[in-house]
């Protein structure tokens, strides 16, 4: 069985979706888990692109011990010297670097001929080479490059110290048979290849992604990039779980697997979406919510007889399981911190205090308490900032009646302590609770998207409200969680509103890049 790494560009790749954006501490979180999940390569981020960006790949980097994290950089020096800088404490120093090679990047992005864009390739590996111990380079839309110069550019890397290349489908056009054709293509054809893995980072614009990156694998990729959920600017990425599942299941034709812990990866799904609020469609491969549920009285039948008649994936594979009553209003301190761990928080002493705290009130207004609600609870708790001063939200009422103008009483501290109560009336409640909050806010904010979601089922259910914001021309995401929906509203705008805060003090000429 061939091994196949896996290279999470979640943090990077995957942020660049848009209306997401993560802070520090929920980075940290998601770093973790993909640790936990047991991804060889966790790409943190782009160093370069912003000093909050830097630190937050800083701090991955000197926290993660058993994944190998890396940073992107584009072929110049000054992003290479800004990624050693992040990584330079990391257990295996590790860097990506890029530079487009198809014609249309050549001619009209770079300007550069085939030998300038050789030449600064080599420069940027021999220069990253100096400082680190493994150097990844990728060809930017290598699918589109003529296969001849990219076999040059291939072994040019290879020489010059490069142990990966990437052979990106930037935009998403490549078909399976093409894919495999180029991997076999390089195989057969760079004379050095044998001293470098090839790996193969596939977009989702024609929803060829996951068939792609299998097909690359037939044709001698030895590493997958992508990330969780699929995630990813415009269509995304390819879905890691996909594909780990689809070597796992289908080793047989493959013959090959990866190093998953298969049964996290549930667990690294919902923190993903929770954390990023891009909601899983209920048919998504592997780990949306329909995925094991079977409608027609055939199937249902099939199943109750023999499972593997129409289910080739067992829900515990990947760490689903029924929800069930975990805790309740007698549960104690220790209790709760044991099932805190085993839903793999690690919350200091403050957190795990306000968690509980939080916990206990719950229990007494609802009744069931499942993984599902402590799950949502621990993890707002865990990636919850505690250095920044915000609005915090203190109170909420809401007057509504079919014959009255919905009027919203928002009760709020601002930034420097102070106390402040606002009214206003909006056609509904919670445009009266956002007229009311944009009265308490100092600057302009206006709402870009708005997403509802319950947290497991019942009428006692947890509402999970996600917003877009944008705040004086910074655009912003946030989220809100309690049994109430307007109460969660007000949170989750409150939320966006802090954050927006946060990144105009911190970010400046934040740049992304496209691989």
């Amino acid at each position: 069985m061939r091994k196949i790494e896996i290279f999470d560009t979640t943090l990077r790749d995957g942020e660049q979706s848009a209306g997401v954006n993560l802070n520090t501490i929920e980075k940290l979180e998601i770093a973790k888990q993909l640790e936990r999940l047991g991804v060889d390569v966790i790409e943190a981020g782009f160093p370069a692109a912003s000093p909050g960006d830097l630190d937050a790949v800083k701090q991955i980097a000197n926290t993660v011990k058993h994944s190998s994290v890396t940073g992107l950089a584009r072929s110049n020096k000054k992003d290479i010297d800004a990624a050693w800088e992040a990584l330079k404490g990391s257990a295996e120093p590790r860097i990506h670097v890029f530079i487009a090679t198809s014609p249309i990047h050549r001619e009209y992005k770079l300007k550069m001929s085939k030998d300038e864009v050789v030449e600064r390739a080599v420069e940027a590996v021999k220069y990253a080479k100096q400082n680190f111990a493994k150097v990844q380079f990728s060809a930017e839309d290598a699918c589109r490059t003529e296969l001849d110069f990219l076999a040059r550019v291939t072994e040019a890397a290879i020489d010059a110290g490069a142990s990966v290349i990437n052979i990106p489908d930037t935009v998403g056009y490549i078909t399976p048979q093409e894919i495999k054709e180029i991997f076999q293509y390089l195989t057969q054809n760079v004379r050095n290849i044998d001293k470098a893995i090839l790996s193969a980072h596939c977009h989702d614009d024609l929803g060829m992604a996951a068939a792609n990156s299998l097909a690359a694998i037939e044709g001698g990729a030895g590493q997958v990039e992508g990330t969780i959920n699929g995630i990813g600017e415009r269509a995304g990425n390819v879905a890691l779980e996909e594909v780990a599942v689809a070597l796992y299941t289908r080793s047989d034709f493959y013959k090959a697997t990866t190093g998953l812990k298969l049964n996290e990866i549930k667990r690294t799904s919902n923190l993903i979406s929770k954390l990023t609020g891009m909601i899983v469609p209920a048919n998504k491969a592997v780990v949306g919510d329909n995925a094991f549920a079977h409608e027609s009285g055939i199937h249902q039948d099939g199943v109750l007889k023999e499972k593997t008649t129409y289910e080739i994936i067992t829900p515990e594979l990947i760490g689903l399981s029924a929800n069930k009553l975990v805790m309740g209003k007698h549960s104690g301190r220790h209790a709760f911190k044991s099932k805190a761990a085993e839903l793999g928080f690690d919350l200091s002493e403050e957190k795990l205090n306000d968690a509980f705290k939080t916990f206990k009130e719950l229990a007494d207004r609802k009744k069931e308490i499942t993984d599902e609600d402590l799950f949502s609870l621990l993890a707002d708790k865990q990636t919850q900032a505690t250095d920044v001063n915000g609005y915090e939200l203190t109170g909420v009422q809401v007057q509504y009646g079919t014959e009255h103008i919905p009027t919203a009483t928002i009760s709020a501290v601002l930034p420097d302590g102070t106390n402040v109560t606002e009214a206003s009336t909006g056609s509904g409640s919670v445009e009266a609770i956002y007229n009311t909050i944009e009265r308490i806010v100092d600057g302009e904010v206006k709402l870009l998207d708005y997403k509802i979601n319950s947290v497991g089922g019942g009428r006692d259910a947890l509402a999970e409200v996600h917003v877009r914001v944008e705040l004086n021309g910074m655009e912003s995401s946030g989220r809100g969680t309690a049994q109430d929906v307007l109460e969660s509203s007000a949170l989750a705008y409150l939320n966006a509103v802090n954050r927006a805060v946060t990144l105009q003090a911190r970010q400046s000429g934040v740049e992304k890049a496209h691989i």
